[in-house]
């Protein structure tokens, strides 16, 4: 078997890492995002060029930043396309450094240390970028002094939010992509209920949704996402590994975020009944 390339075997190494936070099954994976059990089995071994969409939708589920893995897809995908290979200019020039050891500053393992350097700094760029493109998302879908969507075409983004408004009535957060990193906010504080457990109010103005999380929760809990008007939706948790991780409800299609209602529905026996709204 041929051995993986050290970058596509960082990459690999990263993912379940990342994957072992979320606390899901390979199982898990593929219910919440657009990738079958068997991708994410050859993502998570190196077996498989993964997208960088599903990159993305990891760090999501174990709300974590992307950034850090994002650089090291940059150099596996550029293993796995032939640009790293490639005799030809990929990059700018790197700026002066202070001189390297011997060691550190020739044959193939500088020349890795070289280009990682350069992508993570790229990457912090695109990072930043992005949160400004998320800024001008918020003011070009907000009207002014209402607080409410308006009717604009939204910014090419990547990957394209699965719905927007009604639209994401009953949805899942992370399958529609509405909840990756920059494009979600809580509504108000996180509120830690009388038995330990987190709950908040998300959510995106890229898709004009929102919806409940709970973590440190117990299995029994509970939570419940309802609006005027609006269907009111819930998740329940159901096993041992939901509680280690975030679990949210389905998402409630452009509300009025101030009617916004969660509240937490203890175990049976563990506590009283709590709710929180963005107010």
């Amino acid at each position: 078997m041929t051995a993986l390339a050290p970058e596509c075997a960082a990459l690999a190494e990263g993912l379940r890492a990342v994957k072992a936070r979320t606390g899901l099954s390979l199982t898990g994976l593929a219910e919440r995002t657009p990738y079958s059990r068997s991708s994410w089995e050859r993502y998570l071994n190196g077996k498989k060029p993964v997208p960088r969409q599903a990159v993305e939708a990891l760090c999501a589920m174990a709300g974590e930043p992307s950034a850090r893995l994002l650089a090291l897809w940059e150099l596996a995908d550029a293993e796995w396309s032939g640009r790293a290979r490639s005799t030809g200019p990929t990059a700018p020039p790197v700026p002066t450094a202070p001189p390297a050891s011997a060691d550190a500053g020739t044959g193939a393992l500088g020349r890795a240390r070289r280009e990682y350097r350069l992508v993570v700094g790229a990457g912090l760029a695109v990072v930043a970028a992005a949160m400004t493109g998320v800024l001008i998302v918020v003011l070009s879908v907000l009207k002014p002094g209402t607080g409410h969507p308006a009717r604009a075409a939204l910014p090419a983004l990547d990957p394209v939010p699965g719905c927007q408004g009604r639209t994401c009535e009953g949805k899942d957060p992370d399958r529609m992509f509405c909840g990756l990193p920059g494009r979600a906010d809580s509504l108000g504080p996180e509120h830690r209920t009388a038995t330990g457990a987190h709950v908040e109010i998300r959510y995106s103005t890229v898709c004009a949704a929102a919806w409940g999380r709970i973590w440190h929760a117990r299995v029994g809990d509970t939570i419940e996402l309802s609006a005027p008007g609006a269907r009111s939706r819930r998740t329940v948790i159901e096993n041992a590994s939901d509680t280690g991780v975030y679990r949210f409800t389905a998402m409630i299609g452009a509300p009025a975020r101030s009617t916004l209602r969660l509240c937490f529905l203890p175990v049976s026996g563990a506590g009283r009944k709590e709710c929180v709204s963005p107010g």
